[in-house]
């Protein structure tokens, strides 16, 4: 039976990676955190704080570890205990050179960080994308094979910073693909301003948490305000600081749904978040740190929650692919596979 590594990271990434597993049952799947055989930065992540705050960490690989636990997957951790006939991966900063000789696909899981003057420095010069220091690199290393990407939008963005266009194809993004199912829910509060924050300072990154808390109450100007922390943050300082800048009475949930909580506010404050998304695609009025105009551009498309099953059939035809790499066209096999939909569908109706 052919074998898929499945790379992994956050629980967004890892429950995406799974959805797509999920639509290839005839395949051996196995799972992997995302790693590095970099020794330095092995020493690092095993011997110092200073990776904590990425998902080469420890605490993001037992989070993911313990979902796939939980739901029965296989663990190859480091690619040690098989080889592949492809890896699919969540992130392109950091590849390892063995797994190159792979088959390769990047899934994209979310918008990416700001492209800074230090990411075109880093572009320009070939560095290592890692050396950004955040994902504002990420989709763009053209290392994989074929590029998957939630809309046209990022598929141009993604272009332009360096993935060929043969390799990029637009199959929607599992987990911000069918949005409005969020808006049927059971969660208590309604008609509330959001505040979704951004782990920045986790991830070694400059905020003033202070203002950006008294300019979301000024934007709030009275209305009850919810904030929801992001899973990666330092809760018991979030909410200190949330409870001396925020009127009295703020709601501060550091977990539950949030999808369900943007689904019921009445507006949506963010930072760097891909949960923006979720709040063009439901109507909301947003606030962001990018360029609300790019970010209605690039926002994810909505296909009924699809995606994954798109993605899930463009590794099907690669995998089975015995050309070259750079001849297979991952938008004639999503072609191919949107035309046999149609055709079933017209069978079936007829």
């Amino acid at each position: 039976m052919q074998k898929i590594l499945f790379i992994t990271g956050s629980i967004n990434q890892t429950s995406q990676m799974h959805q797509i597993a999920n639509e290839l049952p005839e395949f051996d799947c196995w799972f992997s955190q995302l790693f590095t055989d970099n020794r330095l930065f092995n020493l690092l992540i095993n011997h110092s704080s200073l990776l904590k705050g990425t998902v080469l960490s420890g605490q993001f690989r037992a989070s993911a570890e313990k979902y796939l636990r939980r739901h029965n997957l296989q663990i190859d951790f480091g690619a040690k205990l098989n080889n592949y006939d492809l890896v699919v991966f969540c992130s392109d900063i950091v590849v390892p050179v063995r797994l190159q000789k792979f088959k390769t696909i990047w899934v994209q899981e979310g918008m990416v960080d700001k492209y800074t003057l230090l990411s075109k420095i880093v572009k320009k010069l070939k560095l290592p994308p890692f050396l950004c220091g955040n994902t504002s690199l990420n989709g763009s290393s053209n290392v994989c094979d074929v590029y998957c990407v939630a809309s046209s939008g990022y598929q141009e963005y993604f272009i332009e910073r360096g993935a060929d266009k043969i390799k990029t194809v637009v199959t929607g993004m599992p987990n911000y693909d069918n949005l409005s199912q969020f808006l049927d829910n059971d969660f208590p509060y309604r008609d509330y301003v959001m505040v979704a924050t951004t782990d920045m300072r986790e991830t070694y990154r400059v905020e003033n948490r202070p203002a950006f808390i008294k300019k979301a109450t000024q934007i709030a100007n009275g209305r009850q305000m919810l904030f929801k922390l992001h899973p990666n943050e330092n809760v018991a300082r979030a909410e200190r600081e949330i409870r001396k800048y925020a009127p009295a009475g703020a709601l501060i949930f550091s977990t539950g749904n949030t999808q369900h909580m943007i689904a019921n506010c009445c507006e949506l404050i963010t930072q760097y978040s891909t949960v923006v998304y979720t709040g063009i695609a439901l109507g909301k009025k947003v606030h962001s740190w990018f360029n609300l105009e790019q970010l209605h551009k690039l926002a994810p498309i909505q296909n009924g929650g699809s995606s994954a099953e798109n993605i899930a059939q463009i590794c099907r035809e690669y995998i089975n692919h015995t050309g070259a790499k750079q001849h297979f066209n991952p938008q004639n096999a999503l072609n191919n596979h949107i035309s046999q939909i149609l055709n079933d569908e017209l069978l079936i109706n007829y």
